[in-house]
Order: structure tokens, then sequence, then C-alpha cells
């Protein structure tokens, strides 16, 4: 897909990689529309990319509320025009185990408003994202793309049972859709980064980020112009759907 002109929603546009991904796309001459919970982050995120010469809207959005992700994709129609592409960025991370046990005798357990919690941002607002912008661009009557961003973790990893089972769902709905979709003009693809240098590694201690850099065999963390660069390569090959892009320096061998 040509970007020039499009409209593409992204999904935690406002920071990190989401705004990456902003940035990587802008420069291809998309046009696009922020999503994210900040007004404040929405509002610096859109002054930035002006600042470069990309157009961009802001719309506040609860991915995990129906109402909220359905009112902001009619606002982005009514604003900029029907949408040719979604990024489905938006996550949190809620970490516990499942149980913790000491001799013997339960201590705790990861709760259900947890689990529900990460559930709820990380799959169904991926869902909820997904079938707006599905709807849109089936009824604007031209191809489309919607990307998912999962994570090394959906393979499964200790104390994530939560965020790893929302993981591995969301590149299960890519592939559902590619199915699915692929009569409407429309193509799917997952990017599962691994460990990403962004707001939440740098307030780690130094000593954990050096090990889980030398945990991976290229030795460093990814940068997010390094996801941003999967999500372009995904948009721009025309034969590419409902697969997975792992961009994890290697980790996950």
């Amino acid at each position: 897909m040509q970007l020039a002109d499009k409209v593409i929603a992204i999904t935690g546009g406002a920071r990190g990689l989401g705004f990456s991904v902003a940035q990587r796309l802008g420069e291809q001459g998309a046009a696009l529309a922020l999503l994210d919970m900040s007004a404040e982050a929405l509002d610096r995120a859109v002054l930035e990319l002006k600042r470069q010469g990309v157009q961009a809207e802001a719309f506040v959005v609860n991915v995990a509320d129906e109402t909220s992700v359905i009112t902001a994709f009619e606002d982005i129609a009514k604003r900029m025009g029907p949408i040719s592409g979604c990024v489905n960025n938006a996550g949190i991370t809620d970490d516990a185990l499942l149980v913790k046990a000491s001799g013997g005798r339960i201590e705790k357990r990861m709760s259900l408003e947890t689990w529900q919690k990460v559930l709820n941002v990380n799959l169904t607002g991926v869902f909820l994202c997904g079938r707006e912008a599905a709807t849109q661009i089936i009824e604007a009557g031209h191809e489309g793309v919607i990307v998912n961003i999962s994570s090394i973790s959906r393979a499964g990893n200790a104390g994530q049972s939560n965020y790893a089972a929302a993981k591995a769902g969301v590149h299960a709905l890519t592939v559902t859709w590619g199915k699915e979709l692929a009569r409407y003009g429309i193509r799917t693809g997952t990017v599962a980064p691994g460990f990403v240098a962004t707001d939440m590694t740098a307030t780690m201690r130094p000593d954990m980020l050096e090990r889980i850099a030398s945990s991976v065999p290229l030795k460093r963390l990814g940068e997010p112009d390094d996801i941003a660069k999967s999500v372009a390569f995904i948009f721009d090959n025309d034969y590419f759907s409902a697969r997975i892009i792992e961009c994890d320096g290697g980790l996950r061998l």
C-alpha cells in the first residue's frame, strides 16, 4: 500500500512505540489519527509531528470501552475521512505470578481484576478497534491494512499470565482476520517486539538493563524505530498477510 494521503489510525500513538510508528508512517506521507488516553500527551505528539511536516490529529479514547472506540472512529471519519489502516499498539502490563507459595501454603494469587484489566486493554481493545477499522475500510470501498502489536511474551513468560495470553490472542486475531477479510481487500499482520528501549525500560536499574541486553544475541535492546520499520514493511508489502514479524534481536530462537 502506498501511504501518501492515506489515513492511518494508531492506538497508543502519543508516545513510545506508537509515536515511533507514527513518525515512520508519517514520513511516507500518511495522515495520522493518533488515539490515546491522555489528551495532553496527544497534543504534544501532534504538535511534534506537525513540526516535522506530518499531518496528524488527536483522538482521546479508551480502547477497552466499546462506546469510546466507536465514537473515536466515527470522529476520525468525520474529521479526516475514512481510514485505510489501523495499528493496534495500545497496551498495558500488570504482572503477577499465578500463585505464590511458601512451605506448601499459598501466599498470593493473581487477582481476577489484574487478569481482566490487561485482557480488556490488550485483547478486547484490539478486537474493538480492529472491528471498527474493518467496518470503515469496507464501507469506504478501498483496500486496507490492520497491524496488531504482539510481544515476545506471547510464547509464555513467568509472571505474565494475563499479558502473555493477551499477546498470543492478538496474533490469533491477525490470522483469523487475514482469512476473513482478504475478500474485502484487507490485509493483516502482527509485529512481536522483544525488549525495546522505551520510557518503561528507562526507569529500570542499569544493572537490570545490562542483564536484559546481554541475554539478546545482538547484545542490545531494540529501538522503537526498529519496530516501526517492521510495521511499515507490512503496509508496504502487498503480498504479506496473516503472518507475524518477530523483531527481537534473535532472542526467541
